[in-house]
């Protein structure tokens, strides 16, 4: 669980892991004036397009996951479930893939 707090906003944000080992968010927001919203969004689609991004930049910059792997001083199995939408890396870990891949995280996101 995560809370946000942003110009008199709340924002509660939880995470559980579902059968398929995808994750599903619930991001529950409380305004200046009380008024309660909650979403639930399914994150598998996020991951598969997150992970499709790291492997379209990579590529692009001629990496194998191996050297981005080096570079990072993460296990290349890990990375091929990343890439491959299997695992969520920490919003810690997607910093670090954008700085070694010299791209801002806004890009690894879209």
């Amino acid at each position: 669980m995560l809370f946000l707090f942003r110009g008199g906003d709340f924002f509660k944000i939880e995470w559980a892991e579902t059968g398929r080992g995808l994750f599903v968010l619930y991001n529950t927001i409380v305004l200046k004036n009380n008024s309660r919203y909650t979403k639930t969004l399914d994150m598998s689609n996020s991951a598969k397009k997150l992970g499709d991004n790291i492997r379209r930049i990579r590529l692009a910059k001629d990496m194998t996951q191996g050297d981005l792997c080096r570079k990072l001083g993460l296990d290349r199995a890990y990375m091929s479930n990343v890439e491959s939408g299997k695992k969520n890396p920490t919003l810690s870990t997607i910093t670090n893939i954008a700085k070694a891949l010299g791209v801002s995280v806004d890009e690894l996101l879209k």
